[in-house]
């Protein structure tokens, strides 16, 4: 099995902010997939179903961002999966312009606290992920209210690309491997 985390976080107000893409790519799967995230276990909501053949697991850390390791790495113990060879995470990514994706096999934080407590609950940083682009600050402002904006009218329709391109690189990362991933998704589309 396979899980796939979205990260964001959990109270309504947060519905549609820069920092909930996570969570937005999580229903969007649910929906294309049919699966319901009806069970809830070590601070997350998820739901088992199938993704092209693979059994899969998607949740959402209910945790709050800055703290989804806390649910991760618990899940991943319970369900003995191997971060390295079969998580992956869907965050946000300030570096990426609206409408871009990133898919990486391992790496760093980046600064981003949801992917710095994985890494510390899970001891690697050998997961996969899926950083979906959500802009650049304007100059300013703080981070926290940035990432806590929601998208603009204009910005909407590479939202809505990039989620369509972050939900299409999961079968690809199940089917072929992360590698092949990055290589047919990591381009520029904006």
């Amino acid at each position: 099995m396979v899980i796939i985390a979205g990260l964001g976080n959990p109270e309504k107000k947060y519905i549609g902010t820069r920092h909930n893409v996570g969570f937005a790519t999580i229903d969007a799967l649910c929906d294309k997939y049919g699966i319901e995230l009806t069970e809830t276990k070590f601070n997350a909501a998820y739901g088992k179903g199938m993704i092209e053949g693979h059994k899969v697991l998607l949740m959402k850390p209910l945790t709050y961002m800055n703290k989804s390791g806390e649910a991760i790495g618990p899940m991943c113990h319970f369900y003995k999966i191997s971060p390295e060879n079969d998580l992956i995470v869907i965050s946000d990514d300030i570096d990426q312009d609206v409408g871009n994706i990133r898919v990486r096999p391992k790496g760093s934080a980046g600064g981003h606290n949801g992917l710095k407590s994985i890494i510390a609950h899970c001891q690697t940083d050998g997961f996969s992920r899926i950083r979906v682009g959500v802009g650049r600050k304007p100059q300013g402002m703080d981070l926290a209210d940035h990432v806590l904006s929601h998208f603009s009218k204009e910005e909407e329709a590479g939202l809505k690309s990039a989620i369509e391109n972050a939900m299409a690189a999961i079968p690809v990362i199940l089917n072929e491997g992360t590698d092949a991933a990055m290589n047919r998704f990591n381009r520029k589309v904006v």
